[in-house]
Formats: structure tokens, C-alpha cells, sequence
């Protein structure tokens, strides 16, 4: 039977359907290669914050090698990239393609991707705490509320803060689902935040040998 659209509207049409994702999703990691840690240390300290304390490029690790001076430049910096992965992704995939919120995890999820492996410092980022928790709050800023405070709580009680991001993202699916979310936009959620647990397995490692740094506010 021949069809009733003519073979250009076709094409387009699979085009669009499967180019547009592919799109967003470079794009969104792309975004999160522009690591707020690395460019920070870059431009007012000349210096490239992985060859101090940790070697990880991410908030923690500046603060205790720089203080706190230049920190809100970080957070900022990973604040605007995860705002605009989700931003694409709910335009042009939750609204253009139907997507729904879906569509911001979908955005959200390359772009933690790309903070953690970015193409543009040799694959070797952040653990993604700051950029995920960062995407939560634009997505369902309950959930984001609730994660920052149970942070705030364990980190004031037990000083580590690697156990005290990862506990609080953990709690994020949970969350979602005891808020109704759908069930895939749950799914995505988990598997961020099994990107996020991994990308912590040497912190992990340290807090059983008893070795893992404890944070203290002032202490650079």
C-alpha cells in the first residue's frame, strides 16, 4: 500500500525523531564539559586544580587548594551548564517531541556525563555531585531542597563530605517516586546518581580504611 505522506515528510520526520535527541544530547555534554573547577583555577590562579589535594576536578577539592574566595565562580559555573542541559532537553525533547520531563533528565544525564569524562581536559572531570543536585532542584526543586538538607545534616555530623553528597543523591530517586514522578523519569534519576556513586568509589575505599579527609569550613 503506498503511503499517504510524501517520502521528504518521512525522512524529515525520522530525522527529527532520532536526530534531535542525538542533538541534544551532544550538545548537553558538550555543556558539561565546561568544568567550573578547572576554568576557575585556569583564570585567576593560572593553575589546574587536578595537580593539588585530590586530583579531582570539583568544588571540594578547589575549596580546600584555593579557599574560599573564587568558590561561588564554581558553583556558578556548574549551576549555568546543568540549567541549560535541562532547559534543552525540556524544549526540544519534552516539548517539541512529547517527551515531558523526560526530556530534562534526558539533558541533565549527558551533561553529568560530560562533567565527569569532558572531551576538552582529557576525559578527567568531577564527580557530578554539584551539577546533578544542580539539575534536580530545576526539575523538582522539593526534591532538591529536601537532598541539600539532608547534606547539610550529615556533613555537620560525620565531616565527610563524599559520604554526605552521595547519601543525599541517593535519596533523589526515592524522592521522585515517593512524589509521583513517572516511572522513567525515576529510572534516569537512578542511573545519574549510579554515575555520580561510582565516580566517589575511591572515597568510598577511604572511608572503610578510616583515611577519608574530613571537611572543615575555613580550614585553607
Amino acid at each position: 500500500m503506498e503511503s499517504i505522506y510524501p517520502e521528504e515528510v518521512t525522512i524529515f520526520a525520522a530525522v527529527v525523531l532520532y536526530g534531535v535527541p542525538v542533538a541534544v544530547a551532544v550538545l548537553s555534554y558538550l555543556l558539561g564539559c565546561i568544568n567550573g573547577a578547572i576554568a576557575t583555577s585556569h583564570l585567576f590562579y593560572h593553575d589546574d586544580v587536578r595537580r593539588h589535594g585530590s586530583g579531582n576536578a570539583g568544588l571540594t577539592n578547589f575549596y580546600r587548594n584555593y579557599g574560599a574566595k573564587c568558590a561561588p565562580m564554581v558553583i556558578a559555573f556548574d549551576m549555568i551548564k546543568a540549567v541549560g542541559a535541562v532547559c534543552l532537553g525540556g524544549y526540544f525533547l519534552g516539548h517539541l517531541l512529547g517527551w515531558g520531563v523526560i526530556g530534562k533528565y534526558f539533558g541533565a544525564l549527558f551533561c553529568i556525563i560530560g562533567h565527569m569524562f569532558p572531551v576538552f581536559y582529557g576525559f578527567k572531570g568531577g564527580k557530578g555531585f554539584l551539577v546533578g543536585l544542580s539539575t534536580v532542584y530545576v526539575i523538582d526543586w522539593r526534591v532538591g531542597l529536601i537532598a541539600t538538607l539532608i547534606m547539610i545534616v550529615l556533613l555537620f555530623t560525620t565531616k565527610y563530605m563524599s559520604l554526605s553528597t552521595v547519601t543525599a543523591m541517593l535519596c533523589c530517586p526515592i524522592l521522585l517516586a515517593l512524589f509521583g514522578a513517572a516511572r522513567p523519569t525515576v529510572l534516569i534519576e537512578a542511573a545519574t546518581v549510579l554515575f555520580i556513586a561510582l565516580r566517589h568509589k575511591e572515597n568510598f575505599k577511604r572511608l572503610v580504611a578510616g583515611t577519608e579527609s574530613k571537611f572543615a569550613l575555613g580550614s585553607h
